[in-house]
């Protein structure tokens, strides 16, 4: 179950690299200057890949979390 530990962490870490690039695009959005509506529509789109970020995080702790249990 090592395997399936490690494979969960690479995938757990993968969805953190996506917050994090959430949340850089964001603070470059809100650097940007954009008005109301431009900011809301570049958020739009942000906030659907941090959403997929945070699942393939969480699919990845849940990996961990069944190769320390069956171990």
């Amino acid at each position: 179950m090592d395997f399936l530990i490690w494979a969960g962490a690479a995938v757990s870490l993968l969805g953190m690299i996506g917050i994090l690039y959430c949340a850089a695009q964001v603070a470059k959005a809100k650097k940007a200057g954009l008005d109301d509506a431009g900011l809301r529509a570049a958020l739009r789109g942000i906030v659907a890949l941090n959403l997929g970020a945070l699942f393939v995080s969480v699919i990845g702790l849940m990996l961990v979390v069944l190769g320390v249990t069956f171990k």
